[in-house]
C-alpha cells in the first residue's frame, strides 16, 4: 500500500510551492537539485515545511489543489 503526501514548501526566495508525492524526502532533494518542478528551479534552497498523508494519490492531489486555492497567510498558518 502506497502513502501519498500533499505538501507546502518554502523556496529560497520566500515564495511557497504546493505539490504532492509518494516520497517526501526524495521530492525535497529533487527540488533542491533542480530536478523538481519548473517553478522551484532556481529558487533553492527548498524546504518542505508542511505535509499531510493520504492513502490515495487522488486524495493527495485534491488536497494539493486546496492548498493552491489558499492565500499566503492561510498556508503560513498551517506551519507557523
Amino acid at each position: 500500500m502506497s502513502i501519498y503526501f500533499a505538501y507546502i514548501a518554502r523556496c529560497g526566495d520566500g515564495s511557497l510551492y504546493s505539490g504532492y508525492t509518494n516520497d517526501i524526502v526524495k521530492r525535497e532533494r529533487e527540488h533542491n537539485e533542480g530536478a523538481g518542478a519548473k517553478y522551484t528551479r532556481g529558487r533553492a534552497p527548498v524546504k518542505i515545511m508542511y505535509s499531510e498523508k493520504f492513502a490515495t494519490r487522488s486524495a493527495a492531489m485534491k488536497r494539493e489543489y486546496e492548498f493552491k486555492q489558499m492565500g499566503r497567510k492561510e498556508k503560513l498558518a498551517l506551519f507557523l
